[in-house]
């Protein structure tokens, strides 16, 4: 890494460890993927020093460049966005590492069919607050579906004895 003040501030040097973060991680990634530095500069449209300068910890990389070093190493872009910190972290989920994997769709496929995805989850979980807070605010609890059939059908025996 670059030789840093002492006097640096906190922000500074959060960015700093991103950045050198980042780059590691990208190294791991092209060396994991057999693709030497100038491969991925050429993949990712970027000059062989400013790659190596990302790699080092020396250059933050935009959310663009992170997109085309994804593309060049073959990764999803999320992946590098929240190893940058340009993303939150999110839950594990073995539908979103799938998707995430499938090399047969597009990355933006991929953001399409994990919004898809999460706005079902959220869904779902709106639901089952709903019904959480529904069930909490009737007096004796829920009633089964014989209690409700046996209230149903009582009004209609008292006038059949009536007959």
């Amino acid at each position: 890494m670059v030789d840093e003040p002492d006097d640096m501030g906190g922000a500074a040097r959060v960015v700093a460890g991103a950045a050198h973060d980042i780059g590691g991680f990208i190294r791991s990634q092209r060396e994991a993927a057999q693709v030497s530095l100038r491969q991925l500069a050429q993949l990712a449209g970027v000059s062989n020093p400013y790659l190596s300068q990302i790699e080092r910890g020396l250059r933050k990389p935009s959310a663009d460049v992170l997109a085309q070093i994804a593309k060049g190493l073959r990764v999803s872009s999320e992946v590098l966005y929240m190893q940058a910190g340009i993303l939150e972290k999110r839950p594990h989920s073995p539908v979103r590492d799938a998707l995430l994997a499938d090399g047969a769709i597009t990355e933006r496929q991929k953001q399409v069919l994990l919004e898809i995805y999460e706005s079902f989850c959220r869904e779902n979980d709106a639901d089952k607050s709903a019904q959480s807070d529904t069930a909490d605010q009737s007096p004796g609890g829920t009633a089964t579906a014989d209690e409700e059939e046996h209230e149903i059908a009582d009004p209609l025996d008292r006038s059949s004895d009536n007959d």
